[in-house]
């Protein structure tokens, strides 16, 4: 007899850093464990619309502005799901609105956290390591707080690239951060395995909401506000935010300072690594002024 095919809308609600997260009851399939909100997607409902009426019904607020996150197809003993993922900002008006138990977890404590199997890679999407080391060479992350920007200056790969990339495993290639132009030509085996993707602060602003390959997760250069809103926008999952200090690469660039740091996250609902004469000390002063984690280059 074949599984039942149920296909699910979830959200992913963030406000200021974290998620939005609720229980499953004893009695539900894989119950006991946490959950994003979300539900059935009901006949003759799309799964964006579906997502919208069960946020406003389970958690008691509307939300209008949704992006794509994932889809996401998996097969437990008893049943087959598809998730259909989207993610929305909370703005601080509604957070009064929400009804209880719903509760904010911060992205590090979602790993502890008891989610049903088929909410691994949602998981490991929404955590990131608090630090970026940006390198011009290919060099496997050290540690599992730490991935690794190839910024390969080339914009493309030769073949003794493709061979270093080989060489990677699939957990080494997973905490590999490439270009956007370098993503799009590698071949789908080894593009599946990338699992973020670099936009330059030129190549975000040509984009538009509803660009951004689902499943995928960007991480934008921005140097002011409107590319910081923007990146919001489109949605991406994270930014730099550079050159908090003045660097040796850039010496004659104008630093924003901690203090201006501070004022474009305030207007920011993504995490934002602080880039530019970082060092990994820095990172306590960085959080104090709202970054989520650093990058560097000379001090990493």
């Amino acid at each position: 007899m074949p599984k039942p095919i149920v296909d699910v809308a979830i959200a992913i609600l963030i406000h200021r850093g974290k998620i939005l997260i609720g229980w499953r009851g004893e009695q539900q399939h894989q119950g006991g464990k946490h959950e994003f909100p979300g539900g059935k997607v009901e006949q003759g409902e799309t799964p964006e619309e579906a997502c919208r009426r069960e946020i406003y019904e389970e958690v008691g607020i509307g939300l209008k502005d949704w992006h794509q996150f994932d889809y996401i197809h998996h097969e437990y003993d008893d049943i087959i799901v598809n998730l259909h993922l989207f993610h929305s900002y909370v703005p601080d008006e509604l957070l009064n609105l929400i009804h209880q138990p719903w509760t904010w977890y911060t992205r590090e404590q979602l790993l502890q956290l008891n989610f049903p199997k088929a909410n691994k890679d949602i998981i490991k999407r929404l955590y990131w390591p608090h630090f970026i080391k940006i390198s011009p060479t290919l060099t496997p992350a050290e540690n599992d707080d730490t991935l690794v920007y190839w910024r390969n200056e080339k914009e493309s790969f030769d073949q003794a690239d493709l061979e270093k990339l080989a060489l990677l495993d699939t957990d080494q290639l997973s905490k590999l951060i490439v270009n956007i132009d370098v993503w799009h030509k590698l071949k789908p085996e080894l593009k599946s395995h990338i699992k973020t993707v670099h936009l330059k602060q030129s190549q975000l602003m040509s984009l538009h909401k509803g660009d951004l390959e689902v499943g995928v997760r960007f991480i934008a250069a921005c140097h002011d506000a409107v590319s910081l809103q923007h990146a919001q926008q489109i949605g991406c999952d994270a930014v730099f935010v550079s050159p908090v200090k003045v660097t040796e690469t850039h010496p004659d660039a104008s630093a924003l300072g901690w203090d201006r740091l501070t004022d474009l996250i305030e207007k920011c609902q993504i995490p934002v690594f602080a880039l530019g004469g970082m060092s990994p000390d820095d990172l306590a002063t960085a959080q104090q002024h709202g970054a989520y984690g650093l990058a560097g280059i000379r001090n990493f």
